[in-house]
């Protein structure tokens, strides 16, 4: 990781609808990603980060922390 910024950018998905993912990280290699943290998902914003996927040429990740009962850890998903 090359840089890192918390709520750096925003994405217009419609008039009126934005998308701000939880940090805008620069990748080594140069390629940008949209990095989402979740303790556990709402159904709207689950829809904005698959929508500005579709929109943007860039590859969003959402990481969600799984319960201690289910192993504990984290679960990630790349959009």
């Amino acid at each position: 990781m090359a840089w890192y910024k918390f709520e750096g950018v925003k994405f217009r998905l419609a008039d009126n609808t934005f998308y701000t993912p939880d940090f805008a990280v620069l990748l080594t290699g140069g390629a940008l990603e949209a990095h989402e943290v979740k303790g556990h998902w709402q159904d709207d914003a689950r829809a904005k980060i698959k929508i500005a996927a579709d929109m943007y040429p860039l590859r969003f990740v959402a990481v969600q922390s799984l319960p201690k009962k289910a192993g504990g850890g984290w679960k990630v998903e790349a959009f």
